[in-house]
């Protein structure tokens, strides 16, 4: 063990003494190695980051929860149907009631309408760009609301269409100067409608797919928003939560029976309502996300080859300049896997510092990405220790060859080169 310590030491040493004596070559040969670990953990960083915040995002729609809508949540390019989904009806709280009796496999029905960018004032003070949310009573156990102050809407809200809502954290900062001040205050929406404020989301943060953003919405009972715009032109959605036992697959199945029982459609018409499953977007995320790791891996691969290379080139330059030191060495007792390893370990070396630069990269601009945009990227411990392994195999490859030919040498002819 201990031997083992001291040709570690000496490798060590060595390393930094090589890198010292040759700081801009050695600096020139490692630059392919720090751009190879900058790729692989830069992109693992960024993706694992954004992947984490995505998939958050998306079990914030609702987990295990179908959103029935008249759209199909697809991608809206070149090819998406609009013609078609524009002619279908809009979802209806009848439906939802009917639903409720008809589909055993759901654990809890909700029915949301929205308007988007509207406004919201008190006295002289308006503020716009606000979305306004009308949810029936089991949306909060679908999409579970947190509040800062005050409460969430009660049944006696619902059941009587009461101008009570709850405000996002933004709007409340907004409207009032100060979010704490909005509990109790009657605000004025669209329309000349009077509401109160009896609660205060708290603060959630910038969604990367957008998602509810609660921080810049008000939320109340979908009969009084029914009151401030027309049920068809808020967007209503029905959202259809299963129990945890069931299937996404049988919970979507009782769903589509239900709908053409309801709608009254005949076996060989097509489904005019569609059933938007939103753990598939989460299966969709990840596979892009994926793609986009093998991208990362593909351009770091060549990175790190090209680095190997010079990595190599460094270490027969070394073993040419130690030829006599090797032959000293294997004079006096060292053996062949003496001088082997530490060879090896010195490649090594040189790698782990090409690893370290390009660390201090990926540091580097996720900072930059946290203070220009907010958006937190976060370096896993498993993800280092990649980047460690990393380095060390291409260091062993890159020194395999120089390291056997300085293990070969004959002590005479090695101490005679000099």
């Amino acid at each position: 063990m201990r031997r083992i310590f001291e040709i570690l030491g000496s490798s060590l040493s060595l390393t930094w003494q090589e890198f010292r004596s040759h700081k801009v070559r050695t600096l020139l040969s490692l630059s392919g190695v720090a751009f190879g670990i900058f790729c692989i953990i830069g992109v693992l960083a960024t993706v694992d980051s954004m992947e984490y915040a995505v998939q958050k995002d998306i079990k914030a729609l609702g987990t295990n929860t179908v959103y029935i809508d008249k759209w199909e949540y697809a991608d809206g390019g070149n090819d998406y149907p609009w013609w078609k989904y524009v002619k279908r009806p809009f979802p209806k709280q009848e439906e939802m009631v009917l639903l409720r009796k008809k589909v055993a496999a759901a654990e809890n029905i909700a029915m949301n309408i929205s308007i988007g960018g509207t406004t919201v004032e008190i006295e002289d003070n308006v503020i716009s760009g606000v979305n306004y949310y009308g949810v029936t009573e089991d949306f909060i156990n679908i999409q579970p609301v947190q509040t800062a102050m005050g409460r969430y809407l009660q049944p006696s809200d619902f059941d009587f269409a009461s101008g009570s809502l709850v405000m996002g954290f933004l709007v409340a900062e907004n409207l009032f100067g100060s979010a704490e001040k909005a509990v109790g205050q009657t605000i004025t929406l669209r329309g000349g409608k009077k509401a109160v404020v009896v609660g205060l989301i708290k603060k959630q943060g910038q969604s990367i797919i957008g998602g509810w953003e609660y921080d810049n919405s008000i939320l109340m009972p979908y009969d009084f928003l029914r009151t401030v715009e027309r049920e068809e032109n808020a967007n209503p959605v029905i959202m259809v939560q299963g129990k945890e036992t069931v299937p996404m697959a049988q919970l979507k199945d009782e769903l589509e029976g239900a709908m053409r029982s309801i709608r009254k459609l005949r076996p060989t018409e097509e489904s005019d309502f569609s059933l938007n499953d939103i753990d598939s977007f989460s299966e969709f995320a990840s596979n892009i996300f994926g793609n986009i790791n093998k991208g990362g891996w593909a351009i770091a691969a060549l990175s790190l080859i090209v680095g190997m290379f010079g990595v190599a080139n460094i270490m027969f330059v070394t073993v040419r300049e130690r030829t006599s030191q090797i032959g000293l060495k294997k004079a006096i007792g060292a053996k062949r896997r003496m001088i082997l390893t530490e060879f090896l370990l010195e490649s090594a070396f040189l790698c782990i510092m090409g690893g370290l630069l390009g660390l201090s990269g990926v540091f580097l601009i996720s900072f930059l990405l946290e203070a220009a945009f907010g958006f937190s990227v976060f370096i896993s411990p498993n993800i280092l220790v990649l980047a460690i392994s990393i380095c060390v195999i291409v260091g062993v490859l890159a020194g395999i060859i120089p390291a056997s030919i300085a293990s070969r040498m004959d002590p005479v002819t090695a101490i005679r080169s000099k």
